[in-house]
């Protein structure tokens, strides 16, 4: 496919992403019925999409419209390209720019916040209110493209051997931030999924963040049997089992969440127990609840957009009956964990607060927040214990 070929492959799905259909879904669909794009053709396209996604407003700010040809001639704008040298009409490019298109609008510069940041209205004050100073520097990293990281399973190698293991699959990896087994993995990630390295279970991808979080909560899930609560594909539950859990059990509200697991677990080593009734009490209780992914929203930039004032309310309404649930299953001695993926002060300490307010026995032992200033993703994690 030509450049301006994939362009427009990117508006027509663009324009089924801000009719309601899921990005995922409509890449697959574009991918089945173009059996001529590969590999390079299929990422390439990927990437207009998601970067136009996670700076949606700005673009459609400075391409005239919030249309999938007003995303692509605002992305083309915005890196200094002309939109008319793509938007020919010739072979399989988009059609020639109409007269309306060709006005340039005012400069971003003037555009509310809002439009400048790449965030929805209402969410401002939020965030605001959540991240004070460092709101407009953590707005302005969510509308750049996720680095990738791994995580060495130091079950099975150092982080040493896990970056020449790589190297010899033509992966390139530093040492990462916020965790000792994360690696920054800065050339070829396409070609994780095919390494050895990832194939005999020494590296899983797992964001920077995501690690640390673990890391707060392994001194209290070491030798202890741990409940993975809200476990999804698994990734915590591994990095607790190779940190030393004693045994680990995964839950998940979804049961088809978790089907990957067991493959997951087996290449890693480890021995993970899938159940969708979790029976008796644990030493270490993790919860990592549903959430608006705030914290993650470089990765899963249609979440920003269709979170809403109501929807925030019901995943407030939902983090709390969750919490209060996987309470009952900690010991009289044991640890809860409570961790969001989000950025909001109402889905982390608020909860946090309410529920020491209305449930007795328990103390909090301490709450930490990563940003996405920090170099992953955003992230929130509270420990409690039974008084």
């Amino acid at each position: 496919m030509t450049p301006a070929a994939r362009v427009d492959a990117a508006i027509n799905i663009l324009d089924q992403v801000l009719d309601g259909q899921s990005a995922e879904a409509s890449l697959i669909a574009w991918a089945r019925q173009s059996r001529f794009a590969g590999s390079g053709d299929r990422a390439a396209v990927r990437d207009l999409v998601f970067d136009a996604l996670r700076r949606m407003r700005s673009l459609a700010w400075i391409g005239g419209a919030a249309t999938g040809r007003g995303l692509m001639i605002g992305r083309l704008r915005d890196r200094g390209e002309a939109p008319e040298t793509v938007f020919t009409g010739e072979a399989y490019a988009p059609a020639p720019l109409t007269a309306e298109e060709r006005t340039v609008p005012p400069d971003i510069a003037t555009a509310p916040a809002g439009v400048r940041l790449d965030c929805p209205d209402w969410l401002l004050p939020e965030l605001n209110a959540s991240l004070g100073e460092e709101t407009e520097a953590v707005l302005d990293t969510l509308r750049h493209r996720a680095p990738v990281y791994l995580r060495v399973n130091l079950a099975k190698g150092t982080p040493e051997v896990a970056m020449s293991r790589l190297r010899e699959d033509g992966v390139e990896a530093e040492p990462g931030p916020l965790s000792a087994s994360a690696l920054l993995v800065t050339g070829h990630p396409r070609r994780v999924q095919n390494s050895a390295a990832y194939r005999e279970g020494l590296v899983e991808l797992q964001d920077a963040a995501s690690q640390a979080v673990v890391d707060q909560v392994t001194p209290h899930a070491r030798g202890r049997e741990v409940l993975d609560f809200c476990a999804g594909g698994g990734g915590k539950a591994l990095h607790l089992a190779a940190a030393g859990a004693a045994r680990v059990v995964a839950h998940d509200a979804d049961p088809g969440r978790m089907r990957d697991i067991p493959t997951r677990a087996k290449r890693a080593g480890c021995e993970i127990e899938v159940t969708s009734a979790p029976q008796g009490r644990f030493g270490c209780v993790l919860v990592d609840v549903p959430c608006s992914g705030s914290g993650a929203w470089r990765r899963q930039p249609e979440a920003k957009w269709r979170l809403t004032r109501e929807g925030l309310r019901d995943l407030n309404r939902l983090q709390d009956a969750i919490l209060r649930h996987a309470a009952g299953f900690v010991l009289p001695d044991g640890v809860l964990a409570y961790v969001t993926c989000s950025l909001l002060e109402r889905e982390n300490g608020e909860r946090i607060d309410g529920f020491l307010a209305e449930v007795p026995g328990w103390r909090d032992l301490g709450r930490r927040r990563f940003t996405p200033l920090e170099g992953g993703d955003g992230f929130f994690v509270a420990l409690l214990a039974r008084s």
